[in-house]
């Protein structure tokens, strides 16, 4: 599995539906690009000026809520997944 590093945190990318609730079915061209997804790994944390160490806000398993257009795509072992800075993250789906 792929370990990030500092302050980056691995998703999942939730696939959104390719019908709508009328049945029509989505090319993916107009589909919106997703924004929620489970972390899959987490970074050690990024350290403050004074050298102390700012734990991370998410943990492994978290369902998250992302920036559209952050991270970085990447696909490993045949699986999708997104690489994006803890800060790129909007909130904890509880």
């Amino acid at each position: 599995m792929l370990q990030p590093i500092g302050d980056r945190v691995i998703v999942k990318v939730k696939e959104e539906e390719e019908k709508t609730v009328g049945g029509i079915v989505l090319a993916s061209n107009a589909k919106e690009k997703p924004t929620e997804g489970e972390v899959v790994a987490v970074g050690e944390g990024s350290y403050a000026d004074n050298g102390d160490k700012i734990p991370m806000s998410v943990n492994k398993g978290d369902v998250v809520l992302y920036d559209k257009y952050s991270g970085t795509n990447v696909e490993y072992e045949g699986e999708k997944f997104l690489v994006l800075h803890e800060k790129d993250i909007l909130a904890i789906v509880k």
